[in-house]
């Protein structure tokens, strides 16, 4: 059975975060708003944790297309090779946002991403993710939470969400309703950056 913790995005109980992390470093799987569809996320160093999400979504681990959720820009360094100046630039102007940018990784990749050429990286526009990852220490391995029925991509109402994945995952906070639509992702490992999905972010910034 999973925890259900309500948290308002204007001001996040600390308290709440302190015990959304506990369960994030011991392992556990969690689901959480962002400034589009909810998230299923654990610690990005627990290989345990990576494994269970992997298994759920029924990939291989090393071929998991997971996204990086950060606190800021300067927690990238870690995980991605140096990036010029225009690069940077677009991703001071569009962050934090409903975004996932792929960009080049880094060798210092944690063990399961080593092979990867590139890594998605997003930092919502949504202070309980926020908070999260900044208690944390580092960022968040994530997927969007999907849904089978053909209308409804995403499930928005937090306790369906509970009622569906209360025996899969260990915490589900209800941010309120979520959104539907999911991130804008562009791939600035190309030149010129490409669009692979249109979604909630405008391409209009750039």
């Amino acid at each position: 059975m999973a925890e259900f913790i309500k948290l308002f995005n204007e001001n996040p109980n600390p308290k709440q975060i302190k015990q959304v992390v506990e369960v994030l470093r011991r392992g556990g799987l969690v689901i959480y708003p962002t400034d589009t569809v909810y998230g299923l996320g654990c610690d990005i160093t627990n290989i345990k944790a990576l494994e269970r999400i992997a298994r759920i979504k029924g990939v291989k681990l090393e071929k998991t297309n997971f996204s990086f959720i950060c606190h800021d820009l300067s927690d990238l360094s870690d995980y991605i090779k140096q990036i010029d100046t225009a690069t940077f630039k677009i991703l001071k102007r569009a962050l934090p946002g409903p975004y996932t940018f792929i960009l080049p990784g880094a060798k210092s990749l944690p063990h399961p991403f080593k092979k990867r050429k590139t890594v998605g990286i997003r930092i919502p526009n949504n202070n309980i993710t926020l908070e999260i990852v900044r208690q944390l220490g580092n960022p968040l391995v994530s997927t969007s939470i999907r849904d089978e029925d053909e209308i409804l991509e995403y499930t928005t109402d937090p306790e369906l969400i509970l009622e569906k994945w209360d025996n899969l995952v260990d915490l589900v906070i209800d941010g309120g309703y979520g959104d539907n639509e999911a991130s804008t992702v562009i791939d600035l490992s190309v030149e010129p950056p490409e669009i692979i999905r249109q979604g909630k972010g405008s391409i209009e910034i750039f």
